[in-house]
C-alpha cells in the first residue's frame, strides 16, 4: 500500500477518533472505507465522537524481541533489588519491568484487604493516585490533537464564570496556573465533611469564593504542583466532548486498548474496590475528597499500566508533536534535574538522559510509573498499603542506563530542590552489585 494512502487514511480516521490496524485493512477496501468515515464525521455529534470506537480494538505493535540471555540477565537484577529494597519492606502490591514491551519481571505480593486471603493477582485493581495524570493530560492532548481545543486558550473560554485571567490549558497541565489546592482551600474554607465534594464544587469555589482564597498567584511565573489543574481538566473534557470523564476514558482509551482492570472510581463502587491502608495495615477511611476526579481516582493495575506506555509509544493514538509538547520541560527558572512536562514529570540528567515518570499517593496508595524511552525501559509499582520504598524503584533504571543514580520523592513535593540520591548507602551498594549479576543469577562481585 502506497504511504501516501497511509497518510491519507489516517487522516481520515482520527478524524472520527478511531484507530484501525492498518495491517488487517485489504487494499482494495481501503478507499471505501475512507469515504464511509468522511460522510460519517460531517454528522458526528460530540458524543458519537466517543462512541466511534466501541466497534473495534486497538492493536498495539508486537514488542521488540529479547534473546533468553538479556531476558534472564534483566529478570536477575531487578530481582536483588526487589528482594532487598521492597519485597523485604512489606510491600503489598505488584510490579512490572519491561524492556522494549517485554516483562522481564513480575511479581505480586500480599492480599487486596490487609489481614483476608484474596491473594493479589495481575487483575487486583488499585487506586493508582496522581498517575491519573498522566491520562487527563493526554485526554487533553488528543482532543488538540483532534481540533476540538487549543491549549494556549484561556480556560474562560471555555467557563465564563471563570474569573482568573490568564490561566491557559497549557498552564493547567503543566502546574503553572498559579491557582490554590483544592485539598486546602475546602479544609480551610469548612467544607461539611459528611458530604463528598465534586469537580464542579472545585469550580464554584474557585469563582464564588475567590477572595476568601489564598496562595493565588499570577500564571505562568513559576512551578507549583497543584491538584486543582487536573479537576477542571476533567470538567474541560466533560464540556468539549459532552460526556463524562469516566465513560470518555472508557471508550476513547480504556476500552480501545483493552485496559479491562482499568476504571475511574465513583463513590457507587465504595464496596466493590480494593481499599488502601497505612503503613501499620489499618483502613484508611473515606474523606470527601474521594469522589473528585482528574487529578487522582483512576484504578488499574501494572499489566494495565504496562499497555498505557505500550500506546504512548506506538504512535497509534497520539501524534509525535503531542508527545513532543507533552514531553518538554516547562518549568526551567531554578536549576536541578527535576521539571515538568504536560502531566508528566521528568528528570533530565546532565549526560543527556530523560527519565519521563509519575508517582501517585492517595490515602494508603502508592504508585510509581517510570518511562525510560531512550532505552525503552518501563518501571511499573502499584500498592495499597502505604510504603515509601515504592518510590525507590526509581533506583532500578540504573539497570538500564545512566540516570543519575534516581531520586526518592512522593507526589506533591516541589520541584525546586536539587536531585540527591536520598538512599542508604547499603541501597547504593546494592544497585551496583545488581548490575554485575550474570545472566544466570550468580553475582561476579567478590564478597
Amino acid at each position: 500500500m502506497p504511504p501516501s494512502l497511509k497518510a491519507v487514511v489516517r487522516v481520515v480516521l482520527n478524524c472520527c477518533c478511531y484507530s484501525f490496524s492498518m495491517k488487517r485493512v485489504h487494499n482494495g477496501a481501503l478507499s471505501i472505507i475512507a469515504a464511509l468515515i468522511l460522510v460519517s464525521c460531517g454528522n458526528a455529534a460530540s458524543q458519537k465522537d466517543v462512541n466511534a470506537g466501541d466497534s473495534g480494538l486497538i492493536n498495539l505493535p508486537a514488542s521488540t524481541s529479547l534473546s533468553k540471555a538479556e531476558i534472564e540477565k534483566y529478570k536477575a537484577r531487578c530481582q536483588a533489588w526487589y528482594d532487598t529494597s521492597l519485597k523485604s519492606t512489606g510491600f503489598n502490591g505488584g510490579i512490572i519491568v519491561a524492556k522494549k514491551g517485554n516483562i522481564v519481571f513480575e511479581d505480586y505480593q500480599g492480599t487486596a484487604h490487609w489481614g483476608s486471603t484474596d491473594t493479589i493477582t495481575a487483575s487486583s485493581s488499585f487506586h493508582i493516585a496522581s498517575v491519573s495524570k498522566t491520562f487527563t493530560a493526554m485526554a487533553v492532548l488528543r482532543l488538540q490533537q483532534d481540533g476540538k481545543l487549543n491549549i494556549d486558550e484561556e480556560l474562560v473560554k471555555y467557563f465564563p464564570q471563570f474569573n482568573y485571567p490568564g490561566v491557559t490549558i497549557r498552564s493547567l497541565l503543566n502546574h503553572r496556573s498559579g491557582l490554590p489546592n483544592y485539598l486546602y482551600f475546602f479544609e480551610k474554607l469548612k467544607w461539611d465533611k459528611k458530604k463528598f465534594a465534586r469537580n464542579e464544587d472545585v469550580l464554584d469555589y474557585l469563582v464564588t469564593k475567590k477572595s476568601l482564597l489564598q496562595n493565588i498567584t499570577r500564571p505562568n511565573t513559576h512551578f507549583s504542583y497543584c491538584n486543582t489543574n487536573y479537576v477542571l481538566l476533567a470538567l474541560l473534557i466533560e464540556k468539549i466532548t459532552g460526556v463524562k470523564y469516566a465513560p470518555y476514558l472508557q471508550q476513547t482509551i480504556f476500552k480501545p486498548l483493552q485496559m479491562q482492570h482499568t476504571f475511574v472510581f465513583d463513590t457507587s463502587m465504595k464496596d466493590r474496590v480494593n481499599r488502601s491502608y497505612d503503613w501499620r495495615g489499618e483502613l484508611m477511611a473515606w474523606d470527601p475528597f474521594d469522589a473528585i476526579y482528574g487529578d487522582k481516582n483512576i484504578y488499574s493495575t501494572v499489566q494495565d499500566l504496562l499497555t498505557w506506555d505500550k500506546a504512548l509509544n506506538s504512535g497509534t493514538i497520539f501524534s509525535d508533536s503531542s508527545l513532543l509538547e507533552a514531553y518538554q520541560p516547562y518549568s526551567n527558572e531554578k536549576p536541578g534535574v527535576r521539571n515538568y512536562g504536560l502531566g508528566w514529570r521528568m528528570n533530565i540528567y546532565p549526560g543527556g538522559k530523560k527519565m519521563i515518570y509519575h508517582n501517585g499517593k492517595w490515602h494508603g496508595s502508592n504508585a510509581a510509573f517510570i518511562r525510560l524511552i531512550e532505552d525503552s525501559a518501563t518501571i511499573i509499582v502499584v500498592g495499597n498499603k502505604f510504603n515509601r520504598n515504592i518510590y525507590h524503584a526509581r533506583e532500578m533504571a540504573e539497570l538500564f542506563g545512566d540516570y543519575g543514580g534516581g531520586a526518592d520523592e512522593e507526589e506533591g513535593q516541589q520541584e525546586t530542590k536539587k536531585v540527591g540520591l536520598l538512599l542508604p548507602v547499603s541501597n547504593k551498594n546494592l544497585l551496583r552489585n545488581a548490575k554485575q549479576i550474570l545472566p544466570d543469577g550468580k553475582s561476579k562481585v567478590k564478597k
